[in-house]
């Protein structure tokens, strides 16, 4: 899965936060939000569609990937391509940079636990 720019992302929030929307209420949000141009909007949608996050079936946009599906996946690829896979590794260079909280560390040994076979 190919990674988003930083406005292409803004713009996948957009559709996330409003599908199903028309095409023609989602170029309105964009030019309010991102201040872009109806050609622009319709590029970056019709982009996202052929990567298969979004589809646009008779003017209307909807997620073929959720949200949270599609930056679950990054994360993935992330942690496979930088740490070779290694979830230990990501962690402790993450935690090299800026100390856990109590909250934080208590969190993370709650979804450690969840992930537990």
């Amino acid at each position: 899965m190919q990674k988003m720019g930083a406005l292409e992302s803004r713009f996948a929030d957009i559709i996330w936060a409003n599908e199903p929307i028309p095409s023609g209420q989602l170029v309105k949000l964009a030019e309010q939000e991102l201040n872009w141009k109806p050609t622009t909007s319709y590029t970056v949608l019709k982009r996202l569609c052929n990567r298969g996050l979004f589809q646009n079936q008779n003017g209307t946009v909807t997620s073929l990937v959720s949200r949270p599906d599609f930056y679950a996946m990054q994360s993935r690829q992330f942690v496979e391509e930088t740490f070779s896979g290694s979830l230990p590794a990501f962690l402790t260079a993450f935690g090299s940079r800026k100390k856990l909280s109590d909250q934080e560390v208590q969190e993370l040994k709650q979804i450690i636990d969840s992930l537990r076979r």
